[in-house]
């Protein structure tokens, strides 16, 4: 199958495009500018921004499939306050996405996964009170409205992903490791109340794998791996980077490295919830357990 990956440079994205190009699709990236890891920068690519491009000038003609792997978060919003939170929101998910998918099924895509978030599920008391979980609710039900027969549109909506592509480096991820390896002595050293589910991005490609062979056109798959504790979650951290603490859970003050302006089910929340195994089996039986093993290796890999 040939599939074209928007969003491809990213880690879920990218995660997504090797684990495909290895089943032995044709695969192809698309995003702003050339990734930088090697094994990504192998893949063929496909220049193309879907907010700001006419993607229906003939680029997305000659794929079978689509995974969309790109969407605006709180790092897009300008600091600034030259545009406000609720205006990139609408422009670049609640307007740009679906108009993108429209360009995919006009250029004949057949079939479209694509990534969301948890956070209507979990969160959807905060439907109409915070921008991103409205835009996000916004935007999923847009793209599976365009689900047809001839253009299937199914999404995965991820919790907190972890992973890691060689050469690669994401500044919060690096900080992380550095305050777990007790190498930011200013840094108070605490866990936010609270906790959430964790994924790692292999297994979110295993299951985007899955939704393109196996996917139900129209449906919303919740899924995730791991529940864990603000606490725990740092605490495994702080183990494998060598310096085992006991955390003390404060909601006094705000974590510098978790603030409570990116935990958008409210602060000190705990989002718990399993994947059942019916989902699961639909979408290849990815791969579960692995928070652990993947913090590990990314503190090796940033180490």
């Amino acid at each position: 199958m040939k599939v074209l990956v928007i969003g491809g440079s990213g880690l879920i994205g990218g995660d997504a495009a090797l684990h495909l190009a290895r089943l032995g699709h044709d695969v192809t990236i698309m995003s702003r500018k050339p990734p930088q890891a090697p094994a990504l920068a192998a893949l063929p690519f496909l220049a193309g921004d879907y907010i700001n491009d006419d993607l229906g000038d003939g680029r997305l003609q000659g794929f079978d499939a689509l995974v969309f792997s790109a969407a605006a978060d709180i790092r897009n919003v300008p600091m600034d306050g030259s545009k406000t939170p609720e205006e990139v929101y609408r422009e670049a998910n609640d307007i740009a996405v679906p108009r993108a998918l429209e360009a995919a099924r006009d250029a004949g895509i057949g079939k479209v996964v694509y990534i969301g978030t948890f956070y209507p599920h979990v969160a959807a008391h905060r439907i109409g009170e915070c921008p991103y979980v409205t835009s996000r609710a916004n935007t999923d039900k847009a793209v599976r409205a365009l689900n047809s027969d001839s253009f299937q549109v199914c999404t995965l909506d991820l919790p907190f992903v972890l992973g890691h592509i060689p050469g690669t480096e994401v500044p919060h991820i690096g900080a992380l490791v550095a305050y777990a390896a007790g190498h930011i002595p200013d840094m108070p050293v605490f866990a936010p109340k609270g906790g959430t589910n964790h994924i790692t991005s292999q297994s979110v490609a295993q299951a985007v794998a899955g939704a393109l062979e196996n996917g139900e056109g129209g449906k919303a798959y919740l899924i995730g791996d791991e529940n864990l504790s603000w606490k725990d979650y740092l605490e495994q951290w702080f183990a494998a980077a060598g310096n085992p603490v006991e955390l003390e859970v404060r909601d006094d003050i705000d974590h510098p490295l978790l603030p409570n302006v990116i935990m958008f089910a409210g602060a000190g929340a705990t989002v718990s919830y399993d994947t059942p195994a019916e989902i699961r089996e639909r979408l290849g039986n990815y791969d579960t357990g692995q928070i652990s093993d993947k913090i590990r290796e990314i503190v090796a890999a940033y180490s």
